[in-house]
């Protein structure tokens, strides 16, 4: 866990940080700073769909699993009950910014196969280059959106924490085509969110959050038949 715990340390070190350059930031600094970082979520989703559609096998896999998890996300209406949570704050645009950052510090190939690699062979390269890269995103989002960022790094932990304890599964469990379909959506849901802090539309990303379980229940259900 020696890796989940650094990745968890920079990103609540580097919220901290961040969140202290706030107060210096004026109005229209803060502005440029939520179009820069809506501009890089947005890329940053888009880099991973077309990095990995190519090698998708399962090319409607994604579209179902949009399509299913809204419908789920919005019966249950995550986004909602994530919204009236955090505007308990008094930040009304700390709900966009925390699940922003939640995506992207939690959805990516490092964040998923680092504690299974600490796990299995007690290599945590991968978790201490995605910390490094954390540390610098965090800074950024708390820089806009304050120290509530911070929040992000416990949920990391949850999900890391998880993914090593259940390393003897999902070792065997997850196969380059799996990480292909997950990459494939979480990039699309990131790049909603970039959307939304750009202001082009708003989407319920909170929402949208169950269609990353489409593709495990799908390749689960999968290993189970001849």
């Amino acid at each position: 866990m020696i890796g989940t715990i650094f990745n968890t340390s920079t990103i609540l070190i580097g919220s901290t940080v961040g969140s202290l350059f706030r107060k210096s930031i004026n109005e229209k600094q803060q502005k440029v700073l939520f179009d820069a970082m809506g501009l890089a979520a947005t890329g940053i989703g888009i880099n991973s769909v077309v990095g990995n559609m190519p090698d998708s096998k399962y090319p409607v896999l994604f579209i179902a699993s949009l399509a299913i998890g809204s419908l789920i996300g919005n019966a249950f209406d995550f986004d909602a009950k994530f919204q009236k949570l955090t505007d308990k704050s008094g930040d009304s645009s700390l709900g966009q910014g925390l699940s922003t950052a939640i995506l992207l510090f939690c959805i990516g190939t490092l964040s998923i196969l680092g504690p299974i690699q600490s796990a299995l062979n007690g290599d945590n390269t991968y978790l201490f280059t995605n910390g490094t890269l954390d540390l610098i995103t965090s800074m950024v989002l708390a820089s806009t959106y304050g120290i509530g960022i911070a929040i992000a790094a416990v949920v990391l932990f949850l999900w890391q924490g998880a993914i090593y304890l259940g390393a003897s599964f999902l070792g065997g469990f997850i196969s380059p085509d799996f990480m292909t379909e997950l990459s494939v959506i979480g990039g699309f849901l990131i790049a909603a969110s970039g959307i939304n802090i750009l202001g082009i539309k708003q989407f319920k990303t909170m929402n949208m959050l169950p269609a990353l379980l489409v593709p495990a229940a799908f390749f689960l259900i999968k290993s189970f038949l001849p």
